[in-house]
């Protein structure tokens, strides 16, 4: 066979080439153990934790178990194509995910893949799914307001940029539906939006985007999913995934509200994973470090200090009750994290009060100090009512014949207080319309209506006030208080408003 002097000059050259090349080294382990979404490694020696692994066919682990022959990781796939004697190579890399506004519009799963057939997510920047919370220095006290445009919320529970306002309630309370209502009603403003669904059904989170959609929210909404079908590593990546993306907004100054939905399913997918790593169970078999999962991602909420950029991360996490326990292992942890909590209840519920805030169990612990000062001035006595009128309607329930005129009173303006704050899902109202309606309410002006025209008569004022008095719903939004002169017109614009509408007894 004859040699060509063109291949051997070819090979030789081929190979001074390749003379010099990096050589890298990479950490490389073997599958020791594998099943049900985990896989214990033997030979990662400088594996870090919470880095990124790779399995083969493409399939990504995170490790949590650092033990002192084995890494204990979790599959962030199909855990069925992983077997025993895989080769595992460890990326260096910590799990960290996209940042950034071109995040908006879209809906992601925990690692930043998108999930809405829209295409890639264009990104320049990625940050660590983990991160210590900012330290008290870097804090500023909550004083500016969340509008919820709930009226039950911005009155008696309102919430605060960079709060963190517990939204707890049995299965089917609507704590869902406050916290997509709070997000429709950020519309056209300055509150970025990430709504965290943690293992939830598919098609519930499909009907949120389609909600989102409709009200035109998705322009200022991130919707991050791990749905029930996913794996429990992705429903416990979801929230922090949800936190860095905020984290991202209120480092650039910018203010963001991040929705949990929900911790219960959470802490769930953290048992799950926890005991097939053989982590010592505790109470309720959930682990030891139960409460540190949840502390240590409700703490960097925040409201920054003008000298770090003064933005602020809202966090709104939402727990599912069992019978209305909330003081079962996790509602309590969660509790004790919080700045306060809106409590749901299903038997207002079921009565058509709806939202069905329990007015005695909700409270807010910083929202006070951020609520506008117009709403403060016209509900001020209406937590207080509403509360004394829940223990009088109580013991009024046994007969109302020995009742006396002042506790009558008190009765009928409770009962009327009620109907006012009852709100239809999806219909946030501004802040100059709640204040109206609440002032009318809380200085008597509804007394002389029959209860059940309350709400018919509620929609009229606000359209009569639209059409013939928008300077009144001006100057409250502008000034953000009711002025002497804005009071005025307003007791002016109702006695007009009881002339011309039927007082409807």
């Amino acid at each position: 066979m004859a040699v060509r002097p063109e291949e051997i000059a070819s090979i030789i050259r081929q190979q001074i080439e390749q003379f010099g090349a990096q050589v890298a080294a990479v950490d490389v382990g073997t599958v020791v153990e594998a099943g049900d979404g985990i896989a214990r490694v033997h030979g990662l020696q400088g594996c870090m934790y919470d880095e990124i692994l790779q399995f083969p066919n493409d399939i990504m682990g995170l490790s949590l178990n650092l033990e002192e022959d084995t890494v204990g990781a979790i599959i962030l796939g199909d855990y069925t194509e992983i077997s025993e004697g895989d080769e595992v190579r460890a990326t260096g890399r910590i799990v960290e995910v996209p940042v950034g506004d071109a995040l908006i519009g879209r809906v992601v799963d925990p690692l930043g893949n998108p999930l809405d057939g829209k295409g890639p997510v264009p990104h320049d920047k990625t940050r660590p799914v983990e991160r210590i919370a900012p330290g008290v220095v870097h804090r500023k006290g909550v004083d500016t307001p969340v509008q919820t445009g709930i009226k039950a919320i911005d009155s008696m529970i309102p919430l605060g940029r960079g709060q963190r306002e517990l939204i707890i309630g049995d299965r089917s309370t609507g704590k869902s539906a406050i916290a997509i209502d709070t997000i429709i009603n950020q519309k056209g403003g300055d509150l970025i939006c990430i709504y965290a669904a943690i293992g939830q059904k598919t098609s519930k989170v499909a009907q949120v985007v389609a909600t989102l959609e409709q009200h035109g929210a998705m322009e200022h909404t991130i919707v991050v999913a791990a749905n029930a079908s996913d794996p429990a590593a992705l429903q416990y990546l979801a929230p922090y995934a949800a936190c860095a993306m905020g984290e991202e907004f209120m480092e650039q100054g910018r203010d963001a509200l991040v929705v949990y939905d929900d911790l219960s399913k959470h802490a769930w997918s953290y048992r799950q994973m926890s005991l097939l790593l053989r982590r010592p169970p505790g109470r309720e078999a959930y682990p030891g470090d139960i409460f540190y999962l949840h502390s240590r991602l409700l703490e960097r909420a925040a409201k920054l200090a003008p000298e770090y950029g003064g933005g602020s991360l809202t966090a709104l996490p939402i727990i599912e009750t069992q019978a209305g326990d909330i003081s079962a292992y996790i509602p309590t942890n969660v509790i004790s994290i919080t700045d306060g909590q809106i409590y749901l209840e299903a038997d207002l519920f079921n009565a058509g009060i709806r939202p069905a805030v329990n007015v005695g169990l909700s409270v807010s612990r910083v929202g006070g100090a951020a609520q506008t000062r117009a709403m403060r001035q016209v509900a001020a006595r209406l937590r207080l009512d509403l509360a004394q009128f829940r223990e009088l309607q109580a013991f009024a329930q046994f007969g109302t014949a020995e009742l006396d005129v002042a506790t009558r009173r008190q009765l009928e303006r409770g009962q009327r207080l009620t109907e006012v704050l009852k709100q239809l899902q999806h219909v946030p109202m501004p802040l100059h319309q709640q204040v109206e309606i609440l002032y009318a309410a809380v200085n008597g002006y509804l007394d002389d209506v029959a209860v059940a025209k309350v709400q018919p008569l509620a929609i009229s004022f606000h359209r009569f006030m639209e059409t013939n008095h928008p300077d009144i719903g001006k100057d409250i939004d502008d000034q953000k208080q009711i002025t002497p002169e804005t009071e005025d017109k307003l007791k002016a614009a109702i006695a007009e408003f009881k002339e011309s509408a039927p007082l409807l007894e």
